[in-house]
């Protein structure tokens, strides 16, 4: 090769290697101005969206399961013995206070009736006269004090026997409905026997354990609305708050009296609720709940510094539509989207939601 060749080959290298360091440099400076601008983009806020929502009073209420219970529940008891005569009422049948239910044979009560009443007119004859012949002299006041004795007890005899033949006679002590006759005719009864049972179901009482955590905001008087399983739906008011919480489960027992004049039957399954005083809650959607890590829920919000702060919350009533939720500011700048990528105190820049 010769010397005109040489020089050609290292002009022609020179050039490659000039071209290939100017590549480099404006490659780095190329990388430089991309790495500044994603700095920059890092460093900008985090966009968004975000509703202005301001509290407002929500009705509540104390929803349990319960069942429906007789207001009285009375076994009629024999109180003397004897066979069943006569059964004068039928089962789902209405008796009223004083209505004849079961009447017992008499036996030989009206002839020892009958015996007791001659003898209280023989001993009062004789204390009659006893106390004639004391005021003529004749007689002395032992034979007095001992006609007047003989009349007493001849007394407690005929009362006592009068109270046998009254009670033959087993009446309803209370209107309600006869829910079941425990005796038949033919049947002999003894003295605490049950012949028949009555039920009182209005009013009717309503049963229903209530949590610990909710007992203090139930108070006696308030009204409560009860939905039965039989679709019916009555009103009534708190009539009775237990003092003392059941020891398993720390429960309350609550009663509940309502009017029944349709005569819905004991027993029914019934969800009753009790409104409690309103409190101040925000609406919002469910999908706005965010979880810290310790398992708290709560709502992310941006406060004046365009700062996401963290607000928990209490659920305090469930709709179809979003959840009700307590210990919000009044007024709160909520983030509607976006919450789940930025944290408490960081800056954000909020965009009003177009929903």
């Amino acid at each position: 090769m010769n010397k005109k060749s040489y020089l050609i080959a290292a002009a022609v290298g020179l050039a490659l290697v000039v071209w290939m360091l100017s590549g480099l440099l404006i490659g780095s400076d190329s990388d430089s101005q991309a790495q500044t601008a994603a700095t920059s983009e890092a460093a900008a806020p985090m966009r968004v969206e975000v509703e202005t929502h301001t509290a407002e009073p929500v009705e509540l209420s104390i929803e349990n399961q319960g069942d429906t219970q007789a207001l009285h529940d009375i076994q009629l008891r024999a109180e003397t013995t004897g066979r069943v005569a006569e059964v004068l009422a039928r089962e789902g049948e209405r008796v009223t206070e004083g209505d004849l239910v079961v009447r017992l044979a008499a036996g030989d009560r009206d002839a020892r009736q009958a015996e007791a009443q001659a003898a209280v007119a023989q001993a009062q004859a004789d204390f009659d006269a006893a106390e004639r012949l004391q005021g003529e002299g004749y007689q002395s006041s032992i034979a007095v004090s001992g006609a007047q004795a003989a009349l007493a007890a001849a007394k407690a005899r005929l009362k006592t026997i009068n109270q046998e033949i009254t009670d033959t006679r087993i009446r309803a002590p209370i209107d309600g409905v006869l829910e079941s006759r425990a005796a038949e005719v033919g049947d002999y009864v003894s003295v605490g026997d049950a012949v028949a049972r009555i039920l009182v179901n209005d009013p009717l009482i309503v049963v229903a354990q209530v949590a610990q955590q909710d007992i203090n905001a139930i108070e006696l008087g308030r009204e409560a609305e009860v939905e039965l399983a039989t679709g019916d739906t009555l009103t009534g008011r708190v009539r009775y708050i237990s003092a003392a919480a059941e020891s398993g489960s720390r429960t309350f027992r609550v009663e509940i009296e309502a009017d029944n004049p349709d005569g819905v039957p004991a027993g029914v399954s019934a969800t009753i609720r009790i409104p409690i005083e309103p409190v101040e809650a925000h609406f919002l959607s469910p999908a706005w709940l965010s979880l810290r890590d310790s398992g708290q829920v709560g709502v992310k919000g941006v406060d004046e510094d365009d700062l996401v702060v963290f607000h928990p919350v209490d659920i305090v009533r469930t709709e179809r539509d979003g959840v009700w939720v307590s210990g919000l500011p009044e007024r709160l700048r909520v983030i509607t989207t976006g919450q789940g990528y930025v944290r408490e105190g960081e800056p954000v820049t909020p965009v009003v939601s177009e929903d």
